[in-house]
């Protein structure tokens, strides 16, 4: 469904990713993870078509290296960023009315039974909203737009326990539908909750790439590479 084959990165003359190669596979949930600074959100820009790359990121069998953002968007590839970007003077349901496309198999009532926070404050704006309640928004904005891929950056990130459970809960039901999911997040107890298979950066490199079995049982990978430097 996705593929990377040798992408590097580039921020101006910083070279971030170097020769990153991985892949999401039909209805797989993803994670990439790795400590701050490791090439995460970058890897989900390249993606995107956000950031200048060399390589081949190819999804459902055609090159999109190079292409431009809208039209990467266009074919299914939805970005949740780590800053939401929700329209914080516009409501609710109009944060959603407005990315509403043509096809997609979540509708306003269907995103409002996943999301019933949302529901019950559909008329509030966007600033109104707390910080859960804003990735909520984010992600139910990035379904009804037909997603045939989502990308999320870190999107329990600073969140209240009890609504980091929610947000799992819907992962999983996004799973469900058949959606492949490609996951930046630190919480590991999340991961391993929903991920199919996982890939550790380290400096612009994947140094690890395991299923989830694998990986839970492997604690040298985590003391290695996702441990805090001392």
């Amino acid at each position: 469904m996705l593929t990377l084959d040798q992408v590097h990165a580039y921020y101006g003359k910083s070279h971030v990713l170097e020769g990153v190669s991985l892949e999401v596979r039909p209805g797989e949930l993803v994670t990439l993870l790795g400590r701050n600074g490791a090439g995460k959100t970058t890897t989900l820009k390249s993606i995107a078509g956000m950031v200048e790359t060399k390589g081949t990121i190819s999804f459902d069998g055609t090159a999109i290296t190079g292409r431009p953002s809208h039209d990467i968007a266009r074919r299914g590839v939805a970005l949740v960023q780590e800053h939401r970007g929700i329209f914080g003077m516009l409501s609710v349901e109009e944060n959603l009315k407005i990315s509403v496309r043509k096809g997609s198999r979540w509708s306003l009532d269907d995103v409002y039974t996943m999301f019933p926070r949302l529901k019950e404050r559909r008329r509030n704006g966007g600033k109104a909203l707390s910080g859960g309640e804003q990735q909520m928004l984010a992600i139910a904005r990035a379904l009804v737009n037909a997603p045939r891929i989502l990308l999320l950056d870190e999107p329990t990130e600073g969140l209240a326990p009890v609504i980091v459970d929610e947000i799992v809960r819907i992962l999983g039901r996004i799973r469900e539908s058949g959606v492949p999911v490609l996951l930046v997040e630190q919480n590991l107890a999340v991961c391993e909750k929903l991920a199919d298979r996982h890939y550790v950066l380290e400096q612009g490199r994947i140094v690890y790439a395991g299923s989830n079995a694998d990986f839970r049982a492997d604690r040298s990978v985590r003391d290695r590479y996702l441990a805090l430097d001392a």
